[in-house]
């Protein structure tokens, strides 16, 4: 069984696009999974919903989606929100119709894989009990695991951090598939970040009693991006454009 797991499209279509381009190129998968935050953020994100709806494949609800449905889903969060990300999500919900965010409603918490060989797969977004809980590569082992540790599962898949990662904690794995819309290096400096043209996602082969992970980087345009976002007028388009490299 091939299960390929995808998170973070965040509004970008050419980057999604040219992560199914390549999953098709090399051979598809049996099962796929959405990690989350598919349309808030950037300037296309009804035809993430679009694309993410064809598959008809499960997901999970990102942080970035309860905001979109619901300001108050942030209330209480870690990181406070700002008047950019409300400018943002006005013009975004702006471009959806009413059957977009209907399909947005039925994201879940989490999804379940079973594999035909036996064991499963959890999916979710920050972790399992929360969208928001942030799982990096230095984060404590035993943070890790008071998040991660007796799910019953051998693979946990969580997206949010845009970041791609795998670690192995009491009998299980980690992974994280990274963002297929809006990779970054999170050590740079606040006024200088800059945005990855390229589309990160991962696939799981489940094969009688052993498995393989692998993960892919797919390039895409950055300056397309950016691009788009300043045709369509964008909140802050300009300042993004800077991230992909268009001038």
């Amino acid at each position: 069984m091939r299960l390929a797991i995808f998170s973070d499209s965040h509004g970008n279509a050419f980057g999604l696009e040219a992560m199914l381009a390549d999953l098709e190129r090399r051979g598809g998968a049996d099962t796929l999974v959405c990690l989350g935050d598919v349309a808030q953020g950037g300037a296309q994100p009804r035809e993430c919903i679009e694309l993410v709806r064809a598959l008809g494949c499960p997901v999970v609800l990102g942080n970035a989606d309860a905001f979109l449905l619901d300001v108050a889903s942030a209330e209480g969060s870690r990181e406070p929100v700002t008047a950019r990300q409300l400018e943002v999500r006005e013009w975004t919900l702006a471009q959806l119709a009413p059957d977009d965010l209907d399909f947005i409603r039925g994201f879940q918490p989490t999804v379940e894989v079973r594999f035909e060989s036996g064991g499963r797969a959890l999916c979710f977004h920050g972790s399992p009990d929360s969208f928001e809980d942030v799982i990096l590569p230095s984060t404590p082992e035993e943070e890790v695991r008071a998040l991660l540790a007796d799910r019953g599962a051998a693979l946990l898949t969580g997206g949010h951090t845009h970041l791609q990662q795998f670690r192995r904690f009491a009998g299980a794995v980690f992974l994280n598939p990274g963002s297929v819309g809006l990779a970054y290096d999170h050590e740079q400096f606040d006024d200088a970040i800059s945005f990855d043209p390229w589309a990160e996602y991962a696939v799981v082969t489940v094969d009688g009693g052993g498995s393989a992970w692998e993960f892919r980087r797919v390039p895409f345009d950055g300056e397309a991006v950016a691009t788009i976002g300043l045709e369509r007028a964008r909140p802050y388009a300009q300042e993004d454009a800077a991230r992909w490299g268009k001038p």
